[in-house]
């Protein structure tokens, strides 16, 4: 490995420093994700091993989010930030799936459509705006293609007299405001000097597990 990869990365108020524990709320509440995981496991009483491949994916999200909050170097930010990344795309592709029943090819047509357009939001939403909307948000941008995601594959599911739309919506204003939590972190420093990304990770730990739940719940694509 280059020296780049061992490089210091401080994206969040609660770390003042290089010390392994120098963010003790940031990596505690990845703990959230764990449970969230183990309880997805224990509570499956249908043989859905797709299913259960997320809830032990919510789990690696946990690990390297904590691997992140501790040793804060950048190739811990990869192993958080992949897991996320995989989950919200194959998330999408499962959605479409069982909520609107779409074929496997038009599945994952729509899942690569998804995936172009959610790389170009924010480059192009910087551009109109004239300023890097990353830094604005503190990388919160980012995850905005996920929220609109849910939000319309909720609505379609809801138009199409599919009960699932409404928990999705739900589930989506959950995601808005774990992400308003992950905004504000950096704005609320001077006054919160523990910061606010911790709540970011026990929301987002409720919104996967909810969104696991709804997609087991709604039983495989025929």
């Amino acid at each position: 490995m280059g020296s780049g990869w061992w490089e210091p990365v401080r994206d969040y108020c609660e770390r003042t420093g290089p010390d392994l524990l120098s963010e003790p709320l940031n990596a505690v509440s990845n703990a959230a994700f764990m449970v969230a995981a183990i309880l997805l496991l224990r509570r499956g009483r249908t043989r859905d091993p797709v299913a259960d491949g997320f809830a032990w994916l919510i789990g690696v999200i946990g690990i390297g989010s904590l691997l992140f909050h501790t040793l804060a170097v950048q190739w811990a930010m990869l192993a958080d930030v992949i897991p996320i990344a995989l989950f919200i795309h194959a998330y999408f592709f499962l959605a479409v799936r069982r909520f609107l029943r779409f074929g496997a090819l038009a599945a994952l047509a729509g899942t690569l459509a998804f995936a172009v357009a959610a790389a170009l939001f924010e480059p192009i939403l910087s551009h109109l705006a004239g300023r890097s909307l990353g830094t604005a948000s503190n990388g919160s941008v980012a995850y905005a293609p996920a929220a609109l995601a849910l939000f319309g594959v909720g609505a379609a599911a809801r138009l199409s007299g599919n009960r699932a739309g409404a928990a999705l919506i739900g589930i989506g204003v959950l995601f808005l405001a774990s992400l308003a939590a992950r905004t504000l972190d950096a704005a609320l420093c001077p006054r919160v000097p523990f910061g606010t990304h911790w709540l970011w990770h026990l929301l987002n730990a409720c919104v996967l597990y909810g969104l696991v739940r709804a997609a087991r719940r709604a039983g495989p694509a025929a």
